[in-house]
């Protein structure tokens, strides 16, 4: 049992990427398949799918490299199970000098902090990506 998932599924994709796997699988979710789309949508991962599993689907997550460097610099969990994190839509962080990203979980479902900024939503700042 995992207690956080989605801080497993970050650690997962960042040892893997140090560790320079082409791939990485994880147990499936809906949210962590909202993250991870995201995290395809913004450059960061090549690509994803689902595997049909006995007891539980996986995700499989392809990792880009850039001249053998992972496309990502960092991968950081920001509201934990203990302390969560909420924000305005005033207040959304920017990332690494705006070239990050922060992944916020909104009303209308898990966004870009650009995207709820632009929608004018605020919500739960899940993770920070850079």
């Amino acid at each position: 049992m995992v207690t956080d998932p989605i801080a497993d599924l970050l650690t997962r994709v960042r040892n893997a990427a140090m560790a320079r796997h082409d791939s990485v699988m994880v147990p499936a979710s809906k949210m962590k398949i909202e993250v991870v789309k995201i995290l395809k949508d913004e450059g960061f991962i090549v690509n994803y799918s689902i595997v049909k599993g006995d007891p539980q689907n996986m995700i499989k997550i392809t990792l880009k490299y850039i001249d053998k460097r992972p496309a990502f610099i960092g991968l950081e969990r920001v509201s934990k199970p203990g302390l969560r994190l909420y924000t305005g839509k005033r207040e959304i962080p920017r990332v690494y000098g705006g070239l990050g990203i922060a992944i916020i979980s909104t009303p209308k479902g898990l966004l870009t902090g650009q995207e709820a900024w632009k929608r004018n939503l605020g919500g739960e700042i899940l993770c920070y990506v850079w």
